[in-house]
């Protein structure tokens, strides 16, 4: 028996992925390899390791759990999630087009319309959750299309399978962002995706003290050529940054239980609250995306988005600034729970008309909902938004 033995529960799988007591002392956790070169017995006489760009064996370790718990084959660690997108699109020649979603992180957008874009790759963004506009857009140029499911900040929902479908009979590659699900809650490989990316920093990290990301993949050549882009480019993490989401790994499934909890009953208290005018949440019954999401994913996840029946910059603000447990900031996915603002914080680098048209109103605020006792949450929401 493996842990790649699909047989063996999630949570087992997410608490051993990766890690092997070391062969030197017997310590049950991987050990922080901090070096940036290895010595070798003579020229290309080594014990697999060279210099720490290419190879270190905390982050291979790290690599091998992000494959696990993703039920893949490859799992590659990056720098950081944005730096984990940019490899993906280095896989793209001149005159390549991308499809994408309309709602989507605004990091990913920015790195798309003003890094690649000068570099004569196409993007067209659309409603994913819209099949019939994946297949219009569609074009013999196409070789990606790049999905968030749920999508920041507006939870919409994309039908992995059916895309996956349609980009196959394209020719195309499907990659996935599933930071806001996690593999806890959605293993698109499963569902027919060519490579998963992950912000690491967000809930396979958990604890808001790691910037990362990760890819994951099951063909090997896919795997070798990211491999390439990954020591080419250089964009790596260091062994403590690798040690750290290891061990947060460790803890995804109990967090990921308590997020989904807490999440569903914040989700309802908003939307029956008289100040709130419209939750963005997957788990509800009549959400149009509700179906696809009880069919991919094993819950719905702790992230929710709202407005306030009062619809002025000024009214969101006043919540924002009002939450003591909730604290303002960027980034999510962390055990603490925060309150951000997307249209001035992290979708900021999209033009206002762009997210208006889209749907995120300068109105628009996004929790991150943790694991704290959620009457408490709860109670910060209600003196926040009066």
């Amino acid at each position: 028996m493996t842990l790649q033995d699909k047989t063996l529960a999630l949570a087992t799988r997410i608490i051993h992925a990766g890690a092997e007591p070391d062969p030197t002392t017997g310590a049950i956790m991987t050990p922080i390899f901090q070096t940036s070169t290895y010595v070798q017995a003579a020229p290309g006489q080594h014990k697999g390791y060279e210099y720490a760009r290419s190879q270190n064996p905390t982050r291979k370790a790290l690599e091998e759990a992000y494959a696990i718990i993703e039920n893949g084959q490859y799992g590659l660690a990056f720098s950081s999630g944005v730096a984990a997108t940019d490899a993906v699109i280095k896989l793209l020649q001149p005159g390549d087009e991308v499809i994408a979603a309309s709602d989507m992180y605004g990091g990913t957008y920015r790195l798309f319309t003003k890094i690649f874009e000068k570099f004569g790759i196409r993007f067209k963004y659309t409603n994913t959750g819209n099949i019939e506009n994946v297949k219009a857009a569609l074009t013999a140029s196409t070789k990606l299309i790049w999905l968030e499911t749920p999508t920041n900040p507006l939870m919409n929902i994309t039908d992995i399978e059916a895309i996956s479908a349609i980009a196959k009979t394209a020719g195309a590659l499907v990659c996935v962002d599933n930071t806001f699900a996690s593999p806890y809650l959605q293993n698109p490989l499963t569902l027919g995706a060519d490579i998963v990316m992950h912000s690491a920093t967000k809930y396979l990290g958990g604890h808001s003290d790691v910037i990362q990301g990760c890819l994951v993949m099951n063909d090997p050549a896919l795997r070798e050529q990211l491999y390439f882009i990954q020591k080419s480019s250089g964009a790596v993490p260091g062994p403590m940054d690798c040690f750290l989401v290891l061990r947060g790994i460790k803890t995804l499934h109990v967090r990921m239980r308590q997020h989904c909890e807490n999440g569903r009953m914040i989700a309802h208290w908003l939307r029956n609250h008289p100040k709130v005018a419209k939750v963005y949440w997957p788990g509800f019954e009549d959400n149009p995306g509700y179906a696809i999401a009880k069919k991919q994913m094993n819950d719905f996840g702790g992230m929710i988005s709202f407005t306030l029946k009062d619809e002025s910059t000024e009214a969101a603000f006043k919540v924002l600034s009002s939450t003591k447990i909730f604290a303002l900031a960027e980034s999510l996915g962390g055990v603490e729970s925060l309150i951000n603002h997307p249209a001035s914080m992290t979708h900021a680098s999209i033009p206002r008309e762009e997210r208006i048209k889209n749907g995120l109103s300068d109105g628009l605020i996004r929790l991150s909902v943790g694991i704290e006792d959620v009457a408490d949450l709860i109670k910060d929401l209600e003196t926040a938004i009066g």
